[in-house]
């Protein structure tokens, strides 16, 4: 038996009878810019040679379109009302903005910093002031001139006559809180207490401003007083109402709360005609000779009857 050395013959590999199938890559919601899928591999010259992209200029964000939502998941009538209600709270807030900057116009923000430029001191003061006013002197304001040249009044913290307005803002809330204390130990308290108390307060002192402004209206009295200036000489009624609710929440009497009622009627009453008298009798050299007697007359009969009438505004506030 003899052997004979040959090569083993060439391997052959078998022939594909179908083309090769690759499958799609699965859909992304969106592709970036310049990417390109294939079906398979890209051929050898696509994957080395480079085409940079054009240039493109950047939109302009007022001309720019809606983007297609609906390749994020989301519906397009959904975020088109999105888009909407964003755009009209944007407007809603910019009309609030231009309100309140004509509202910033009739009272400067400048005059609210000066009637709220108080210190500690003159807080003390002027609460013992308004209580007891009955051996106070000077009752005129003082002024300062500016590095301009101008004349102003001084701020309260400097000057214990001038008016303020956080005096009156913390006795107007102290005074509902009282209210809604008494009534809540005679057991008849309610949620619409407080903002009854609150409207009745602030229909009082429009009442008394109003007042004010058609007397010197009616009156011909020139120059007179910043609107804020008689809001908070009608605010400080509000201490003596203060002593009052307290008076009755203690229960002294019907005595002791009837004297202690007309005591801050007549010491808020001292204290408006000594204050408003700079305003309907100012004594500047300009005014001097100007007020004949009659008229002089009919000013100071207007200022006792402001000063009466504050019992009529008191008599409403005390009553809760």
């Amino acid at each position: 038996m003899s052997y004979y050395s040959r090569s083993p013959p060439p391997l052959q590999h078998p022939v594909p009878t179908h083309p090769a199938f690759i499958p799609e890559p699965p859909s992304t919601p969106a592709s970036p810019q310049g990417y390109k899928r294939f079906a398979s591999s890209p051929p050898y010259a696509a994957r080395t040679q480079y085409n940079p992209p054009p240039f493109q200029p950047i939109p302009n964000p007022q001309h720019q379109q809606i983007p297609d939502f609906a390749a994020w998941g989301m519906n397009d009538t959904t975020a088109q009302f999105g888009m909407h209600l964003g755009q009209t709270a944007v407007a809603a807030g910019q009309d609030y903005v231009q309100k309140n900057a004509r509202f910033a116009g009739m009272i400067p923000v400048t005059m609210l910093k000066h009637h709220f430029n108080v210190s500690n001191s003159y807080v003390m003061h002027k609460l013992q002031l308004v209580i007891f006013p009955w051996r106070h002197k000077p009752w005129t304001r003082k002024v300062h001139r500016t590095e301009a040249g101008l004349t102003e009044w001084q701020a309260p913290r400097d000057d214990i006559n001038s008016p303020d307005l956080y005096i009156p803002l913390m006795a107007l809330v102290t005074y509902i809180l009282l209210a809604a204390l008494q009534t809540g130990l005679q057991e008849r308290f309610h949620p619409q207490i407080l903002g009854a108390s609150a409207t009745r307060a602030l229909l009082v002192v429009l009442l008394d401003f109003l007042f004010v402004q058609c007397g010197c209206y009616l009156l011909n009295v020139q120059g007179t007083g910043q609107v804020v200036d008689l809001i908070a000489y009608g605010g400080y009624k509000f201490v003596g109402v203060i002593l009052t609710l307290f008076a009755g929440l203690i229960n002294l009497g019907s005595t002791i709360y009837a004297l202690v009622f007309l005591y801050a009627f007549a010491a808020n009453a001292l204290f408006v005609l000594r204050s408003l008298r700079s305003v309907v009798l100012p004594d500047s050299p300009a005014n001097v000779g100007t007020v004949n007697p009659a008229s002089r007359k009919r000013r100071i009969t207007f200022l006792f009857l402001e000063a009466v009438l504050q019992v009529v505004y008191m008599g409403i506030l005390v009553r809760v």
